[in-house]
């Protein structure tokens, strides 16, 4: 479902907006402004994800994963 809003924008940005609509790269500004918000969005959820990653100590995870991987290898099916 969507919802309708409505929003102020610099002329500027509406201009290239128009343009990219015209040049039918998308069929209108709402389409346009949806996808650019949601590239937004994503970058800003990479972002928060690695700098919770660049917290992690590379030895205490490699650790984990490896005594992880030592228990379940033996329980791991033969191909």
């Amino acid at each position: 479902m969507k919802s309708k809003i409505a929003i102020t924008m610099d002329e500027e940005i509406v201009r290239q907006l128009d343009y990219l609509v015209m040049q039918k790269s998308y069929k209108n500004r709402s389409q346009a402004i949806e996808e650019a918000v949601e590239e937004k969005l994503d970058r800003l959820k990479r972002g928060r994800l690695a700098r919770a990653c660049a917290k992690l100590d590379p030895v205490v995870e490699k650790e984990l994963a490896e005594e992880g991987l030592a228990e379940d290898v033996d329980n791991w099916p033969e191909y």
